[in-house]
């Protein structure tokens, strides 16, 4: 299993391309098991959730940071489902992309999008609540919550960054129209019966933070703030 995890992971980043944006956006491919593996990779941090289709399960998810040292890309990982305990560790790997498709240790990667066309392609973490008409702001510790997006995908993890724990994610397809922020998800983790579902936001960008509010997968009102890694320092 610990095996299949690095496999995994040593295909997410690209020692080769002279810009490392070109590793930037969303990725796909299918595994031996015909799990859907779906990744997102931002210019700092990195997401990789395995999913079934038919019927609708949530299999695994692992991601965390990464950075270029010379020809090569370390990895730090955040989260890890299959194993909590490789969470804080690191490991150095060597990835070639040509073109839209990335081949690498069996599986071939095939690029779904550069960022674009979605307005929120990056890594947020949240840090507001609205309740009974106040928003309540706090600062991410080891407990995070983070939305990872490209252009077209997202992917969002609560987690523990020091135990390793894991709560919950979710992810799929997401579009930001006219002021609408929607969502389509192909996987959650809580109840796979929600698989499928369409959720439309209210969304906004006030210097430097997101603002979203509309309604749960579960029907309830929310109001949340978010704001990037980058500028958090986090």
């Amino acid at each position: 299993m610990i095996a299949q995890i690095l496999n995994l992971t040593y295909l997410l980043f690209v020692l080769v391309q002279p810009k490392q944006s070109s590793m930037v956006g969303a990725w796909e491919t299918k595994d031996e098991d015909g799990n859907t593996l779906s990744m997102i990779v931002t210019e700092k941090y990195f997401s990789v959730a395995a999913y079934k289709t038919n019927p609708a399960e949530f299999v695994f998810t692992l991601g965390g940071s990464w950075e270029q040292q010379g020809q090569h890309t370390k990895v730090t990982y955040e989260f890890n489902t299959q194993d909590k305990s490789l969470v804080g560790t690191g490991d150095v790997f060597e990835i070639t992309i040509i073109d839209d498709k990335m081949t690498a240790n069996g599986l071939n990667w095939k690029r779904i999008d550069k960022g674009k066309p979605g307005k929120l392609e990056g890594a947020w973490l949240i840090t507001g609540r609205k309740r009974d008409g106040e928003i309540s702001m706090r600062s991410p510790g080891a407990r995070k919550t983070m939305k990872i997006l490209s252009g077209t995908r997202f992917q969002w993890i609560a987690y523990n960054s020091e135990t390793g724990e894991f709560s919950g994610t979710g992810g799929g397809t997401y579009t930001t129209k006219r002021g609408k922020y929607t969502e389509n998800i192909q996987f959650f983790s809580r109840d796979n019966t929600r698989v499928g579902a369409r959720l439309e936001f209210d969304y906004e960008i006030h210097v430097g933070s997101w603002h979203h509010s509309g309604l749960s997968s579960k029907g309830d009102p929310l109001y949340e703030v978010w704001e990037t890694r980058q500028s958090l320092g986090i």
